[in-house]
């Protein structure tokens, strides 16, 4: 037998530190796992979003094209339903934002009849050009947002927003 022997006092200080370490464990190893399981994810940014609206329809008139694509923030999976505005200069296809820049309104093509070759808000009468660009002495300070854009098996595909770099 050893000669170190463990009093009762002892033992139980042991005995109570362990148990405790385990409980403390077992109470933070499912907050690590919420901080960092988001981040061992993998991502697939960058994608393009297929339409429902055909190339050969699209004119160098905006025409609002919706689109549904899969979010996820964190654990929770949803369906949003975007849309842009698309046209077309030349042979290259444009697609803007609808969301003002103002207070994050929808614009809408031609929506001032006194203005019918412009974007509208009808939140604060903003207006922007064809090309996104904000009007002087309009509320918006910015212009509207560009999406990337590209045509796939004959029909839109919409990627990610990015500034506009038509002005």
């Amino acid at each position: 037998m050893s000669n170190n022997r463990v009093s009762r006092r002892q033992f139980l200080g042991y005995t109570l530190t362990g148990v405790g370490g385990f409980m403390a464990a077992g109470m933070l190893m499912p907050m690590v796992r919420f901080a960092v399981d988001p981040i061992l994810q993998q991502h697939e940014g960058g994608d393009f979003v297929l339409t429902d609206q055909a190339v050969a329809d699209i004119t160098e008139e905006p025409v609002r094209v919706d689109f549904t694509f899969e979010q996820t923030d964190a654990w929770y999976v949803s369906e949003v339903t975007n849309s842009a505005w698309v046209y077309k200069e030349g042979d290259k296809l444009i697609a803007l934002s609808p969301v003002c820049k103002h207070l994050g309104c929808t614009v809408n093509w031609a929506g001032d009849p006194e203005q019918p070759t412009q974007f509208f808000c009808p939140c604060h009468a903003g207006r922007y050009e064809k090309n996104g660009q904000n009007i002087a002495g309009t509320p918006p300070l910015g212009p509207l947002d560009e999406y990337e854009v590209r045509e796939q098996d004959g029909f839109v595909a919409i990627g990610a927003v990015r500034q506009n770099t038509l002005v």
